[in-house]
């Protein structure tokens, strides 16, 4: 295929995929091959466009220009967003591939608006349309080329985590699905002159809500949206494996763009340990996290009752009253004292879903757990969200 043989020639240690060298020089060449192929399209589909006189080829012609313009925006994401860290930008500019994946929907909304009232005005004047042989072969052509650029695009943006190139992907999906319309819109407009313009309203319309979609998904990345359950498994499946770790929890991931994650966690530790040991403890898991995973870790260390003869009875006491409320409710921060009288304090992880106020959880619980603990004082807090 085309992209892996020109990555050979051009990208020095190309199977190296997790350098963020590679990465930015397969996202620049798959970005001026998009243009490239674009710009073909463009001129191929406008001839197409003039010698059949279907508004729906000369605007699926326009619609190949701005995606050029959109494949301009990608190359140069990535070769922005691959800039080191600086006094002004201390976490990197890895966010702007997802600046420039809202570039590409905002040109895609713009190109829908176009196709929509161009369409629009065909309908209210319909004019006969040519199918001539040249002008299917075309058509089919740039059908089979945009078939390659969503699969490639596809294709490189999960390998790289790359919001840009899934949008741009998405884009070649539909510019194949508006041309095989546009196509068939050509052969039914011989019996129906107006075919020409509903087709170009319904492609219209697809690529409308096509590039809502994209912006939605990359509005979301800027913003912040949840990690990967998966990620988030890796995390506590590594931070757990290590000896003297006895829960982990509030795992938040903050994304800085591709490549470039920081990570925060609570680790619960038990109180008897000494603080010097712990603390030797969560370096090396910091420094493991970053040499598996990528990302730059801060480890708070929870200190937890693990030695009380009934630490274990009370742990699972409270977890079944949780699991009666909700399944996804964990515990944990659990914490026995006693100055005179027992005190149990301990944190609860709700999940958003869960339609129940902090204070009628706090109420239900403590109720819940008090009856059979009885004379002792119960300490609850509510964190919402979280992993």
């Amino acid at each position: 295929m085309l992209i892996p043989l020109l990555a050979k020639k051009f990208i020095k240690n190309s199977g190296n995929t997790e350098s963020p060298e590679v990465r930015r020089a397969y996202g620049t060449l798959c970005g001026l091959t998009g243009i490239a192929l674009n710009l073909l399209l463009f001129a191929i589909k406008l001839l197409a466009g003039l010698l059949s006189g279907s508004i729906a080829v000369t605007a699926d012609a326009f619609n190949n220009l701005s995606d050029s313009a959109s494949s301009i925006v990608t190359t140069l994401g990535f070769r922005l967003g691959g800039k080191k860290a600086d006094m002004r930008h201390p976490y990197g500019h890895a966010r702007l591939e997802y600046i420039s994946g809202l570039v590409i929907a905002v040109m895609i909304l713009f190109t829908a608006v176009e196709l929509i009232k161009s369409s629009i005005a065909k309908l209210l004047s319909p004019e006969p349309v040519e199918a001539s042989p040249l002008v299917v072969i075309i058509l089919a052509l740039s059908i089979a080329i945009k078939v390659y650029m969503a699969l490639y695009n596809r294709r490189y943006g999960r390998l790289f985590s790359s919001e840009a190139m899934l949008a741009t992907s998405d884009d070649a999906r539909n510019d194949v699905l508006t041309t095989g319309a546009v196509l068939i819109s050509i052969m039914l407009s011989q019996k129906a002159v107006w075919v020409d313009g509903v087709c170009g309203l319904l492609v219209g319309l697809f690529v409308l809500y096509s590039g809502l979609k994209i912006a939605s998904d990359t509005v979301g990345a800027i913003l912040g949206k949840p990690p990967e359950r998966e990620y988030v498994e890796k995390i506590r499946s590594l931070v757990l494996a290590h000896e003297g770790i006895l829960g982990v929890h509030d795992i938040i991931v903050h994304d800085y763009g591709p490549g470039n994650k920081m990570v925060s966690l609570h680790a619960e530790v038990g109180a008897a340990k000494s603080a010097m040991e712990l603390h030797d403890l969560i370096d090396v898991i910091e420094s493991e996290l970053e040499t598996k995973l990528g990302c730059q870790a801060v480890i708070h260390m929870d200190p937890v009752e693990d030695l009380d003869d009934d630490a274990d009875s009370i742990r699972k006491l409270i977890k079944s009253v949780l699991y009666g409320i909700d399944p996804e409710i964990s515990l944990h921060d659990l914490r026995i004292s006693c100055n005179g009288v027992r005190k149990i304090t301990f944190d609860i992880l709700v999940p958003y879903a869960c339609k129940l106020t902090d204070a009628e959880l706090q109420s239900r619980v403590i109720q819940a757990v008090g009856m059979s603990a009885d004379g002792c004082e119960l300490a609850l807090k509510v964190d919402r969200g979280g992993y």
